[in-house]
């Protein structure tokens, strides 16, 4: 099979191709073709991948490529993880919405709005061309904002295009182990949005034990989310949040530490990885002083330098929001991520042959939540196989998640009218209806702030 992967410049390529390698069955991927813009960028992935494939037999062939239509040419699957702008443009994001006092974080609030308007465009041109040159190919979006993104595709190739996102995989995880279960047994009831979703049951053995664990306090203080957002809440919402809640829930706080932070998120990864791409690219790889996360020798193969960097990259994640809720550095037993390439390969692997898996996907709602229309895209269990994912039955949300969820999926849908029509005022109108948005002079500003660092929103009229 052959996979193309988006953005095969990117820093978390590796992770995919690493997941690959230990596939050995028949069906596999024998084929990858990384697509970027940047030929430095692929170069500097392609490096990675080879010491990664060394050594191992039957490795997937690497082919890179900035020609996009050729990449696209008899696909089997397609891996989307673009970023449109590059960091500097996440970075961007931030700034002007924390000089207006509001949230510019990636997915969510304001800076989610913006990135969302620069990505669309792109996301839909690249439908259009997948439908061109690879109608069966399945398409595989991690590209943010995920459920944006996959319902903006799905209007033009469909069912065929899945979002995938590590945040609930990993919370689901997490809960599991704390409660003594088998992650990779426990069934996870988990219903949302991307990034606004609930952890509402998990069944081990065909019990549900999250009663057991909103029960117990010191349980409950144990992990990462149970920090972050405190035991008190969590038994009050009977349910544990998704990580990215936190931004809704501990609004103020959490904009207040983004404010007093030394340097944004983005800004943080901006710098980290231009350092790491630009020594890969001379040939080197990364000195000790070039990175704090770990020491570094001059001889280390690009692949020990990706690890580093990587792991200082999840160390630091979401570190804002635990200076907000006072609860320190990640533990280490939480630096484990739901692990996305792992839930691509478990998608790939299920549509291809037909092993019926389960998995928290962004799909098509059709009938599962009764507050949103079909087509509205939702993160939510589904059934794989070789027809794609089906969105499982599930519980109706509580009111105040519904509220939510309806309030963030109108904007989301303003987003996508703004990109297709180009309409400046419907763009300021996704600003001003978004919860963490609080004025529609705010909102307007903020299109103006950004039309005036991206070049790419000029289309905004």
């Amino acid at each position: 099979m052959k996979l193309v992967i988006l953005g095969g410049g990117g820093f978390r390529v590796p992770l995919v191709y690493g997941a690959l390698l230990g596939d050995h069955a028949e069906g596999r991927v024998t084929e990858v073709v990384l697509h970027d813009l940047d030929a430095g960028r692929l170069g500097a992935i392609a490096r990675v991948l080879a010491d990664q494939a060394a050594g191992v037999p039957d490795a997937p062939a690497v082919t890179a490529t900035t020609d996009l239509d050729e990449a696209l040419r008899g696909a089997d699957f397609v891996f989307s993880a673009i970023r449109v702008g590059g960091l500097e443009g996440r970075a961007a994001d931030e700034r002007v919405a924390l000089a207006e006092g509001v949230l510019g974080q990636e997915t969510v609030g304001a800076g989610g709005i913006a990135y969302g308007l620069r990505t669309v465009p792109v996301a839909v041109d690249i439908a259009r061309r997948v439908r061109q040159h690879a109608p069966d190919a399945w398409v595989i979006n991690f590209t943010n904002p995920a459920g944006l993104v996959t319902e903006a595709m799905s209007r033009h190739i469909g069912d065929r295009v899945i979002g995938i996102c590590d945040s609930p995989v990993g919370l689901g995880r997490r809960v599991a182990r704390m409660l003594g279960g088998n992650p990779d047994e426990a069934f996870i009831d988990y219903v949302g949005l991307n990034h606004l979703g609930w952890l509402r049951g998990l069944r081990i053995a065909g019990r549900d034990e999250l009663p057991r664990l909103l029960g117990d306090r010191e349980m409950l203080g144990s992990f990462e989310e149970g920090r972050l957002f405190g035991a008190e809440w969590l038994q009050s919402l009977g349910a544990v949040p998704n990580e990215y809640l936190h931004y809704y829930y501990f609004n103020r706080e959490a904009v207040r530490a983004y404010q007093e932070a030394e340097q944004t998120r983005g800004a943080f990864l901006r710098d980290q990885q231009a350092r790491f791409y630009e020594e890969l690219g001379r040939g080197e790889t990364p000195s000790a002083a070039a990175s704090t996360s770990a020491s570094i020798s001059a001889s280390a193969p690009a692949l020990k330098a990706w690890d580093a960097t990587r792991a200082e990259r999840e160390a630091t994640y979401m570190a804002e929001n635990r200076e907000a809720a006072g609860v320190g550095e990640r533990a280490a037993e939480d630096l484990e991520s739901g692990g996305y390439e792992k839930v691509a390969l478990a998608l790939m692997r299920a549509i291809a042959r037909d092993e019926r898996t389960t998995l928290i996907l962004n799909v098509r709602n059709r009938t599962t939540l009764s507050a949103l229309d079909a087509d509205a895209v939702i993160e939510v269990p589904c059934s794989v196989d070789a027809n794609g994912a089906h969105p499982m039955a599930v519980d109706p949300l509580p009111l105040h998640a519904t509220g939510l969820v309806c309030a963030v999926k109108a904007v989301e849908r303003e987003v996508l009218s703004a990109a297709e029509s180009g309409s400046r005022s419907t763009a300021v109108k996704a600003f001003a209806l978004h919860p963490l948005v609080d004025s529609v002079a705010v909102a307007r500003r903020l299109v103006e702030g950004y039309r005036g660092v991206h070049p790419g929103l000029g289309y905004l009229r």
